[in-house]
């Protein structure tokens, strides 16, 4: 399987869906079987993303988060000591009646100049909410994708609260309260699409996922890469495994009260991925700044 090539130098992986809608109906599930399994990358982790901090703006306070010598990297492969593959959505998106679809908007934080979470599971005609926890302008700018093209969702300034100081920060002190205005926005997809991704205006290494879904039987690979999504009416699905570069399907068979494991193995893209890359010997260095140091005193970055 190769990798979703990059599209607006974001890395727009293609959409999975290709169903037409339809409203999810809610009844009892008695008999109900569980997909569940481990998300593994198999071979060396990819390099990350780098951004030469000295040509965007924030640089002091957004190296905070830095390699120490000028550098933002961003890491889309978050992979554990035994190959564990955090974050990718497992979804069945056949499924048009079975258990109850709970859903609270997630609320997608931008902190120390990333937004977290990475990767976001939203249900299709509601709400996320976004918050800006920096004393720096973010705006948010949503892009929906898919093989037809990329399409804006919404592209809004991002509060700062009135209330926080970077010097503060600057300084290494911790401060509870750091939110400004909490924006809600209604994600409604087009037609054949259910990805988008978030960036922000002034920070390009600010990146975040949405995957949307129509149904409650879907999953986020955790920590160790474990998964499980319980009470599925029994039957033949196509399982959709996502993430922005990872993008397969597995066939499963589901019985009634049963436990269906399903491994799935990622072989690990090769090659230069991103056009964005940490370099040694840089056009850019950090005596632009003058004085003024980047420290990351939050996390110093390594590959």
């Amino acid at each position: 399987m190769k990798p979703a090539r990059l599209l607006l130098g974001l890395g727009l992986a293609a959409g999975l869906s290709t169903s037409p809608s339809w409203g999810y109906e809610e009844i009892p599930v008695s008999d109900g079987g569980t997909l569940q399994g481990m998300v593994k990358l198999l071979g060396e982790v990819p390099k990350p993303k780098g951004y030469n901090l000295v040509t965007l703006p924030d640089a002091v306070y957004c190296g905070r988060i830095s390699t120490g010598t000028g550098w933002r990297l961003l890491q889309p492969f978050v992979i554990g000591p035994n190959g564990g593959f955090k974050n990718v959505v497992i979804y069945i998106e056949e499924i048009h009646k079975g258990k109850t679809f709970s859903y609270a908007p997630p609320r997608i934080a931008a902190i120390d100049c990333k937004f977290e979470p990475y990767i976001t599971i939203v249900r299709d005609r509601h709400d996320i909410e976004v918050v800006n926890m920096d004393p720096v302008f973010h705006d948010i700018q949503g892009y929906e994708t898919s093989k037809f093209g990329a399409r804006v969702l919404f592209n809004v300034p991002l509060p700062m609260s009135k209330k926080l100081r970077k010097e503060v920060l600057l300084a290494g002190k911790t401060v509870k309260d750091r939110a400004g205005e909490v924006l809600a926005q209604r994600i409604k997809m087009g037609k054949q699409r259910n990805l988008f991704v978030m960036q922000c205006g002034f920070h390009a290494y600010m990146e975040s996922w949405g995957f949307a879904v129509k149904n409650p039987y879907y999953a986020l690979s955790a920590k160790d890469g474990s998964y499980s999504i319980s009470d599925i009416p029994p039957g033949t699905y196509t399982v959709q495994v996502w993430h922005p570069m990872v993008n397969k399907e597995y066939t499963v068979t589901i019985t009634p009260n049963g436990i269906t494991e399903l491994q799935i193995d990622i072989h690990a893209p090769k090659g230069r991925l991103y056009a964005n890359e940490m370099s040694e010997g840089t056009r850019f260095g950090m005596e632009l700044l003058g004085d003024v140091a980047i420290k990351p005193i939050v996390e110093r970055q390594t590959y």
